[in-house]
């Protein structure tokens, strides 16, 4: 072999074992510093960077080897090789759907919203009310409702509308004294108004003219009056045959009790024969929601939290809430199926 190419071959066979050198001993001092089961190398890396770019550059090596920059780059940058188990799964950042966007958007931080707390029911006398509620029960299915489906399937539904007419004009004087001390004279007006053109056009109340004449069915009592006044927040109690009620509802009834037209009927036949087709009329009006109760896992929690519902709403809703379209219909319905203090028919006690 000539002595020129031989001293050449000799030259490029060292600069290749001195280029090796350090990937050896950087192979050798990784493998001694992780443990068996990693492969891969932490190893600097110097890269050249343009003068043109202000920020430094991460190179990634192979897992295998290390690359060794010249001694004289400008720019020094270590870069650590993530592990095999890392390099494998490559993490991703998850793009935010359109309806989170819209959650964040409208909640601000993406927290859920607080959940609306809904007004508990007062009633400490709740083991008592249980019991007289499962007496209510019994009485219902065994007289009341039995006359309810019998009066429903023997008498025509005209007929049945004329009696509940009859029964909800009869309270409009009442209705309209108790808008007054409520301050609330219009309601008074309307009720008086209804009264007057229902037993003169309507025969008695029987038929609803009133209605026609746009004019709204009032149903106000003195319960609701001490609401007005002040009597916000009263013990929920149940009493017999009368059902749901309040401690203020129980004084309420007291204070309508002298001005019930059905209890000044002084011939007793006919009186208790209108008490007992009323009370046969409430229940009626109360079958629509007999499917519902039959479902409940609790009755007499839901027979409460309806009622006491309903008659906040008579007391302090109405003052409020009137051009709130979204207020369900039972709550706008003017209709009380409750159970009035002069429906139970009892002889009125006579001063002789």
């Amino acid at each position: 072999m000539d002595r020129p190419l031989a001293s050449k071959f000799a030259l490029l066979a060292g600069a290749l074992i001195a280029l090796s050198a350090p990937v050896a001993f950087a192979q050798n001092a990784a493998d001694s510093a992780l443990p068996a089961s990693e492969t891969t190398v932490v190893a600097p890396v110097d890269v050249a960077v343009p003068s043109t770019i202000a920020a430094p550059v991460a190179v990634e090596p192979s897992p295998a080897t290390s690359v060794a920059a010249p001694a004289d780059a400008p720019v020094a940058v270590d870069a650590a090789v993530p592990s095999a188990s890392t390099s494998a799964q490559p993490q991703t950042t998850e793009v935010p759907t359109a309806a989170e966007e819209d959650f964040v958007s409208i909640y601000g931080d993406g927290a859920l919203p607080t959940p609306a707390e809904l007004p508990q029911a007062y009633d400490p006398w709740e083991p008592f009310n249980r019991r007289m509620h499962t007496f209510n029960n019994a009485i219902d299915r065994m007289i009341a409702r039995p006359l309810a489906k019998a009066y429903v399937k023997v008498v025509p539904r005209p007929v049945r509308l004329g009696v509940s007419n009859f029964f909800s004009n009869l309270y409009q004087p009442l209705s309209a004294l108790n808008s007054l001390l409520q301050g609330k004279p219009k309601q008074a007006g309307q009720a008086m108004g209804r009264f007057a053109l229902n037993v003169t056009l309507g025969l008695g109340g029987i038929f609803d003219p009133a209605s026609d004449a746009k004019l709204p069915r009032i149903s106000e009592d003195f319960g609701q009056t001490l609401g007005v006044w002040g009597w916000k927040q009263s013990r929920f109690i149940e009493l017999p045959l009368f059902g749901p009620r309040t401690v203020r509802d129980v004084f309420g009834m007291a204070g309508d009790a002298p001005f019930g037209l059905l209890r000044n009927v002084e011939e007793d036949k006919v009186r208790i024969f209108l008490q007992g087709l009323q009370l046969v009329d409430v229940r009626t009006q109360l079958l629509s929601v007999d499917a519902m109760r039959e479902g409940a896992a609790d009755d007499y929690a839901l027979v409460r939290d309806a009622w006491l519902q309903r008659r906040n709403y008579q007391i302090f809703g109405d003052r409020n809430l009137d051009d709130d379209d979204t207020l369900p219909e039972y709550l706008r319905d003017e209709n009380n199926p409750t159970v009035p203090l002069d429906a139970i028919p009892v002889t009125p006690m006579d001063g002789g």
